[in-house]
């Protein structure tokens, strides 16, 4: 060996990368799978508003929640008190009001049919636990959709890279590891983005589907032990 080839064979080495280089891998890639990383980055990202928004919102539902309830079965005047929590982000409240303003309707030229009247209680109020259930997880579906597609949409653009790189094998007839290796390693990294993407937006998304109904069923409880308590006083009537 000359002295030129160690020379060379020294650069080789000092130049090439020790580590996995990620903004190197993703400007080297093919541009169909450039776009694919891109619209992975971009739902990981808003996966992960969505995952700290509803925590947050979640958050302040609940507390807000408690406090209402707290003080809502010692109220006087359950019109008064939910006046005053009106303008206020609490579910609950609004499934009260639901079933107030029943109440209002329903006993408004008196009272003939007891039992009827009941009915339209709980279904005005099952009616408002289920549309406020649905608002809470309104946004979940879009973490759903990330945890199922981003996996195969990440493998799309696997797969794109690994033809392009026995494109090139082709174009220049050398099978090499140096000429495969480059494309594989960028085909591979659109892969670790769409699991990167997925695995959060399926922990999120089971995590908080069971969060979100178990506040419908503590919502459920809150209507079924008011519209005990408004059937009470329409025995009075």
């Amino acid at each position: 060996m000359t002295a030129l080839d160690i020379l060379t064979a020294t650069a080789t080495a000092v130049s090439a990368p020790t580590r996995v280089d990620p903004i190197k891998l993703f400007l080297d890639a093919d541009l169909v799978v450039q776009a694919v990383m891109v619209g992975l980055i971009l739902a990981s990202i808003w996966s992960w508003m969505i995952i700290i928004g509803f925590t947050l919102r979640m958050r302040g539902v609940r507390s807000r929640g408690e406090s209402f309830e707290g003080g809502f079965w010692k109220a006087d005047e359950f019109d008064e008190y939910m006046k005053a929590h009106a303008r206020k982000d609490v579910p609950l409240a609004r499934v009260a009001g639901s079933g107030m303003a029943e109440w209002r309707r329903s006993t408004k030229g008196g009272v003939k049919d007891l039992d009827g009247v009941r009915q339209r209680l709980a279904l005005a109020m099952e009616s408002q636990v289920a549309e406020e259930s649905d608002s809470l997880a309104s946004r979940l579906t879009f973490l759903a959709t990330v945890g199922s597609v981003a996996p195969f949409v990440g493998l799309f653009g696997t797969v794109w890279g690994i033809m392009n790189s026995f494109f090139q094998i082709g174009a220049q007839q050398n099978s090499s590891l140096a000429v495969v290796a480059p494309g594989i390693s960028e085909a591979l990294f659109a892969t670790a983005i769409g699991l990167f993407a997925a695995i959060p937006a399926v922990i999120a998304y089971n995590r908080f589907s069971q969060s979100v109904n178990s506040y419908e069923a503590k919502m459920q409880r809150f209507a079924d032990r008011f519209h005990s308590s408004l059937s009470r006083q329409l025995e009075r009537l």
